[in-house]
């Protein structure tokens, strides 16, 4: 090949490396940079810029599908936008899919009548919605989610726990860290430690580190041991209404997801076995009237306020244990 031909094909295969972006966007996509600052090494951002702008239009198509009446929740930009799904399955899902076998079994009273719907923010169980950040320590949040609303059962005062604390200390039950754990794992922490710092004494970083900075004069709160729910959504709802915000694990390694912002979630593709998320379970209720179609666990997550409906999200109830919400449920007893 002489050197002009060279120079050419060089040339092409350069200019088909290079992104070909819709200029339509640009204004949405120096929104969102401004929005969720990025640090991006040398020649990522047109990588970025490239999955930013297949998410939207994926989100985008979802969402007129939905105005057609052919999906039940809407979706929405947000801070996951420039990561592959794959990238936002390893960085923000930490529940390790394995059960603890210490727990206690939940029984269900067949003569308790439990409410159509439920929402424990309204009797000030539910401490704000938090933000792990890129740390898959869901574990942690889910499991001071519900020990916060024990404590406040017991005691009258909601004080908010450090997931920190769980973090850095609860290597030696099982969990690790930002690579993640096990909310059973996170209560039994607690009961052998004696104590739960407080989020004010130990706050959160969002990072791994190998020393753990409990003490004891800055505990506030105790486990007696936790209870274990059969993985049946009538189980479980005996358990929310009568108990309070109870741990529970679902799979929400799907896209629709990812940027999820209202409505009541339904993944075709969800799965009731392979968990990969730690959240709270704060309520129950249904949109409109009360029929199959329209009934939702109330779920409080933790990525921030910015994703989902302010940080929660309604995941379809009575829906065959949709994406396996009753699957791995737990609280603890203090």
């Amino acid at each position: 090949m002489n050197l002009s031909l060279f120079l050419t094909a060089l040339c092409l295969e350069i200019a088909s490396a290079v992104p070909k972006f819709d200029s339509s966007l640009d204004e949405q996509w120096n929104q969102w940079k401004s929005k969720y600052p990025r640090l991006y090494g040398a020649n990522e951002e047109d990588w970025r810029r490239a999955v930013w702008e297949k998410n939207m239009k994926m989100i985008e198509l979802h969402n007129r599908e939905y105005s057609e009446g052919q999906h039940r929740f809407t979706m929405g930009m947000n801070a996951f936008g420039d990561m592959t799904n794959e990238e936002f399955r390893q960085v923000m899902n930490g529940f390790q899919n394995q059960k603890h076998k210490n727990g206690k079994m939940f029984h269900e009273s067949p003569s308790v009548e439990v409410p159509k719907s439920v929402d424990w923010r309204d009797r000030g169980y539910v401490t704000p919605v938090k933000n792990q950040g890129r740390c898959g320590s869901c574990w942690a949040f889910s499991a001071t989610g519900s020990l916060e609303g024990q404590v406040f059962q017991k005691t009258g005062r909601l004080v908010s726990l450090s997931e920190q604390n769980l973090v850095d200390c609860s290597r030696r039950e099982g969990n690790n860290g930002c690579n993640g754990g096990l909310m059973d794992n996170a209560f039994q922490y607690v009961k052998d430690n004696k104590g739960l710092d407080s989020e004010e004494s130990y706050p959160y970083n969002g990072r791994d580190t190998d020393n753990c900075h409990y003490r004891t004069e800055c505990s506030a709160a105790n486990v007696t041991g936790f209870v274990d729910i059969p993985p049946r959504e009538k189980a479980l709802m005996k358990a929310v209404a009568t108990v309070g915000p109870i741990s529970v694990a679902i799979d929400a390694g799907h896209t629709s997801f990812q940027f999820y912002r209202s409505g009541i979630y339904y993944e075709p593709d969800c799965s009731s076995r392979d968990l990969d998320h730690g959240v709270l379970v704060v309520g129950y209720g249904f949109e409109g009237t009360d029929s199959d179609n329209n009934k939702y666990w109330l779920i409080k997550n933790s990525w921030g306020t910015s994703w989902g409906s302010n940080g929660y999200v309604k995941m379809a109830k009575d829906q065959n244990n949709h994406c396996g919400v009753a699957t791995a449920a737990s609280y603890p007893t203090v």
